[in-house]
């Protein structure tokens, strides 16, 4: 199923996040963090969350218009580059990812099959 993401591409750095049409190029919304000033790190969730960590500082935003719709600053995590991970998300790339999966587990059985039955 396509959506309106599948047009755009965002942009984090200096403390603002960036929506650009992918095709133009043409910016779509931009948006400055209240607190940070520097390294941007983004996670797009799914078509409603867009999470932005500002130096540690943590922000949900809408992907289709930039808006924030919270803040958390994770008093005493410090400050900092981030790293994010999110489950359960539908990714395409998580399908070729588990199906090069699949195939390395068969060949793998295949080959210990031909193996085993060639030895005596």
């Amino acid at each position: 199923m396509t959506t309106y993401l599948d047009d755009m591409v965002f942009l984090g750095f200096n403390k603002r996040v960036a929506a650009l049409d992918k095709r133009t190029g043409e910016l779509i919304w931009d948006w400055t963090a209240p607190k940070g000033w520097s390294y941007v790190s983004l996670l797009l969730v799914d078509d409603e969350t867009l999470i932005a960590s500002v130096d540690g500082y943590t922000y949900r935003l809408d992907p289709a218009t930039g808006h924030q719709v919270w803040q958390n600053d994770l008093p005493g995590f410090g400050t900092g580059v981030v790293s994010m991970v999110a489950t359960g998300l539908k990714n395409p790339h998580d399908s070729v990812i588990a199906a090069a999966a699949r195939n390395a587990q068969q060949s793998s059985a295949g080959a210990s099959g031909s193996g085993a039955a060639g030895q005596s």
